[in-house]
């Protein structure tokens, strides 16, 4: 539930900017979906004046690669896009 205190915590913690996030799965590369995904968050976030996060949804290590890694954030840059910072779930 978003009681008041809970709201005023998150307005201190993100100063009332609009913060999203591109979770894709680094076992793989990117499709259209993920390009629509893309558009979404960070077009959004950047109309806002707040920012994405590009967070590797990296929970199945068998099937990820480092090249899977770096090719999402070539992709990303690619297309326009800059994150304020690059997590790992």
């Amino acid at each position: 539930l978003n009681t008041e205190e809970r709201l005023r915590s998150h307005l201190e913690l993100t100063g009332g900017k609009v913060i999203t996030r591109f979770p894709p799965e680094p076992n793989g590369y990117l499709h259209i979906g993920h390009a629509k995904a893309m558009n979404m968050n960070f077009g959004y976030a950047r109309r806002a004046g707040g920012h994405t996060i590009l967070r590797f949804d990296d929970t199945n290590p068998e099937a990820e690669e480092e090249e899977y890694f770096e090719m999402i954030k070539h992709e990303v840059s690619w297309l326009g896009h800059q994150p304020e910072r690059v997590t790992h779930s």
